[in-house]
């Protein structure tokens, strides 16, 4: 548990909250005191959706602290089970409520007994995981409960489909882009003939999941949310699963072939046709997706060399950062995540394409590191958004946490052929061309007259004259922050505290030199 006015992953209540309100007809409870009861009202305004099962909030009063919560909690499963009728109601306290330290699965065993959903309590520890592992074990807890009923009760599902077919496990509401992703997966997968068996929790029913071990094999697009699930579906019912995630054109190669691999693999045992996916990888890189074109075009090299910071989740980040370095020749100076539990796997995978490795959940740290850099464009979340506004580089948003305007209502998946479309795109245009801001501010398109200091410090401690002031405005606006703090650092070092002109010839020539 962490206090602070920015966390890259909000608290573990959160991630179990938006698995179960991903599924269709499962209704979670909240047990929680008033101010921990803000999913609703996140979740209506950033996903818009027409239609969603709202999370009830059991409130944790001061009457329920005088004599207990479980009459309250039961009343409250009891009742939610006669209007929604749904198939599973999920409760789970949050880290506040954790405090009280009450038998939650007394409540729910009591609850079982009287109502006709079926009632579990999330199996997480709010004190030592965050969102996105609180999500992970949600899922899998979800599914292991629904395929061990199934084996009691005889009705689980284990024959494979006779064609080729897939589950897609992680894609979930509040995702970044995981609808669009969903989409263009669909679009792949149909392509290459694959049917789709499954895919959870994002609009599937827990009474389908004894189906699950029909598929051929599984997908696991995003490390952050359905690993858990697939490593169970492997070890209990020996199905392979594909973590590659397709993204640019280099990884989406990489994963087709893995699906061949599979498909290629069953079909000796299912005496059915091998497959060969080479042609259309080949028909898909040269013709369809506009990324391979792009990156060799004069636009593309014109930004070789350019540095860029990368920062997100562990997979948002490692596949930009590959895509940056191999695809279009863009120096990434540091490649970061906020994933700490994902950090062996995040350096694995970055490691011979990056100058520096970040692994922090701290916002402050990733602001320095950005300012000491001082790239040409940043690739990360909302915060990071922030951090280039203030330092005047521009950011283009790759992973979540992020606002509202990166739950477009148009189709912008970062997945598959198209997505290499939109990646490109979102670099290409991340980047400040010199030239184009050097004319919008001739012809008055910015206003860049006043020189505003742009870094992550508070200090005043510099007095620009009025003659050092007029130099500086000279410069060309797309260079002149830089200068600007190239200047007030040199004065710093050499206890200058009124700058002038000859300030910043010296301030030059020691950079020079």
């Amino acid at each position: 548990m962490k206090l602070a006015y920015w966390m890259y992953a909000g608290p573990a209540h959160i991630g179990t909250l938006r698995v179960a309100s991903s599924f269709k007809n499962v209704h979670a409870i909240m047990h929680a005191p008033l101010g921990d009861d803000y999913f609703n009202v996140m979740r209506s305004m950033l996903e818009r959706e027409r239609d969603f099962t709202p999370v009830t909030a059991s409130i944790v009063d001061r009457h329920v602290l005088a004599r207990g919560s479980q009459e309250k909690v039961v009343d409250n499963i009891s009742r939610k089970d006669k209007q929604e009728r749904p198939n599973l109601i999920v409760l789970t306290p949050t880290c506040t409520s954790s405090i009280l330290q009450e038998d939650l699965q007394n409540f729910v065993d009591r609850a079982s007994r009287i109502s006709d959903s079926d009632v579990i309590l999330a199996d997480v520890n709010h004190y030592r995981v965050n969102e996105l592992q609180a999500a992970d074990r949600t899922l899998e807890q979800v599914v292991r409960y629904y395929l061990d009923k199934a084996r009691r009760q005889g009705t689980l599902q284990v024959s494979l489909t006779d064609e080729p077919s897939a589950n897609i496990i992680g894609i979930f509401t509040l995702g970044f882009h995981n609808q669009h992703d969903c989409r263009e997966l669909k679009r792949l997968l149909k392509d290459l003939g694959i049917q789709i068996n499954q895919v959870i929790p994002e609009g599937g029913f827990v009474e389908n999941l004894h189906q699950l071990p029909k598929a051929w094999f599984n997908l696991v697009p995003y490390r952050e949310v359905g690993l858990m699930t697939a490593k169970y579906l492997e070890k209990d019912f020996g199905m392979s699963y594909i973590s590659t995630t397709p993204m640019g054109v280099v990884d989406i190669a990489s994963f087709i072939r893995r699906i061949e691999e599979q498909i290629n693999k069953l079909s000796l045992v299912l005496s059915t046709e091998k497959v060969n996916y080479e042609p259309y990888i080949d028909e898909q890189t040269r013709f369809i997706s506009q990324a391979a074109w792009f990156s060799r075009s004069i636009d593309c090299q014109n930004l070789t060399g350019k540095k860029a910071v990368v920062f997100g989740d562990a997979t948002h980040a490692a596949s930009i950062t590959k895509i940056l370095a191999c695809e279009m020749g863009i120096r990434v100076s540091c490649a970061g995540t906020y994933c700490k539990h994902d950090e062996e796997w995040f350096k694995e995978q970055v490691q011979n394409f990056c100058d520096e490795i970040l692994v922090t959940d701290d916002h402050a740290e990733v602001g320095d590191m950005i300012a000491r850099i001082e790239p040409s464009a940043i690739f990360g979340t909302q915060m990071e958004r922030h951090i280039g506004k203030r330092l005047d580089i521009p950011c283009g948003v790759i992973s979540s946490p992020v606002h509202i305007q990166n739950f477009t209502l148009g189709y912008r998946p970062f997945l598959g052929y198209e997505g290499t479309n939109q990646v490109a795109d979102l670099v290409y245009n991340s980047f400040t061309l010199g030239m184009e801001d050097h004319l919008l501010e001739i012809f008055g398109g910015h206003d860049t007259k006043e020189v505003i200091t742009k870094s992550l410090s508070t200090d005043s401690d510099l007095t620009w004259n009025s003659e050092s002031q007029l130099e500086l405005n000279k410069i060309p606006g797309f260079v002149r922050g830089k200068i600007k703090r190239n200047t007030e650092k040199f004065a710093r070092q050499n206890s200058i505290v009124d700058i002038t002109v000859e300030t910043m010839y010296a301030a030059k020539e020691a950079l020079n030199a």
